[in-house]
């Protein structure tokens, strides 16, 4: 099926400067991942300090604390779920986003390494997920975080991970999440949704969707037995969430299951902002995109952020 959309002129052009995104298979899984890998990371300022940290348990998970140097006083955080379809990606991608956040806004942000997919099939990663943010939560006072502003970012898969671990808070009410920030969030495993089937959108297309699904719900692919968890547009109820933010171009593959995602919440009581950006393709706001409806994405982004922060 085509997309009824036209992609943004200026997000063309940029598309066009970069290599076309790959799909992603089981062929090539592995030959993505080592190209990927192999990438170096963007420089970052020593303005802002880094630590990992392995947290114990079966098994441990690593996690990435960022906070602006010399900094004093209770601060927010940014708990943070690095994309790649379940299946790809890393958290040290986010030392970039945290060299500009951790300076702005005066916050810290841990950035948790989940176990990805088809290795480490659900509930793997959300695992993952839960410890390292449960670890943050008791080691608020070590690291200065303020824990009545500590909320959850992700996009993508870290997007669907992040509402699913905002459920996951709320029914198990150990830790009180602030926030969910989703960008373009990987939320329904159904694929049912006219632009889940659109096959000529630029970045995510339905067979790399379909093996992300795959590999992460395994044996559960296909069934009616997916939890929420998993696939938080299963979710039946959305009351007594934090509050959320979502942000979907119109030529992403995951617009309709997100604009779905918005209104349900919003219906259920949950404070929700949905910004969605004509002719934008998944992963438009890259932070190299200078496409001003990009800019203008990063920029709504940022101050949802700001006011969840408390600035």
């Amino acid at each position: 099926m085509k997309a009824p959309v036209k992609i943004d002129t200026e997000i063309a052009a940029y598309l066009a400067t970069i290599p076309k995104a790959p799909v992603f298979t089981a062929q090539t899984l592995d030959a993505i991942r080592e190209q990927r890998a192999a990438m170096p990371l963007p420089p970052v300022s020593d303005e802002v300090e880094r630590t990992d940290v392995r947290v114990e348990g079966n098994p441990s998970v690593v996690l990435r604390v960022h906070r602006p140097k010399g900094a004093a006083g209770l601060m927010p955080c940014v708990y943070s779920i690095h994309g790649g379809g379940y299946i790809n990606g890393t958290h040290l991608r986010d030392d970039l986003r945290f060299d500009t956040w951790c300076r702005e806004f005066q916050c810290v942000g841990v950035s948790v390494d989940y176990r990805l997919s088809p290795e480490t099939p659900y509930p793997g990663a959300i695992d993952d997920c839960y410890l390292g943010l449960k670890w943050t939560f008791d080691n608020a006072a070590k690291l200065d975080i303020d824990p009545r502003r500590l909320g959850l970012f992700g996009a993508s898969a870290g997007g669907g991970l992040a509402a699913a671990l905002s459920l996951l808070a709320r029914d198990r009410g150990e830790l009180p999440v602030a926030f969910q920030m989703l960008m373009y969030p990987m939320l329904d495993d159904r694929q049912v949704t006219a632009s889940s089937q659109w096959d000529d959108v630029p970045v995510w297309n339905p067979t790399s969707n379909e093996f992300g699904w795959r590999s992460y719900l395994g044996d559960l692919y296909g069934t009616d037995r997916i939890p929420p968890y998993a696939a938080p547009s299963r979710a039946t109820d959305l009351r007594n969430l934090p509050p959320a933010y979502i942000s979907v171009g119109s030529l992403d593959a995951f617009y309709d299951e997100d604009v779905e995602f918005a209104h349900r919440l919003s219906h259920a009581g949950v404070p929700t902002d949905l910004h969605v950006y004509a002719g934008a393709p998944h992963g438009f706001d890259n932070p190299d995109c200078p496409a001003l409806i990009a800019v203008r994405a990063r920029q709504d982004a940022s101050e949802w952020l700001r006011t969840r922060l408390g600035h």
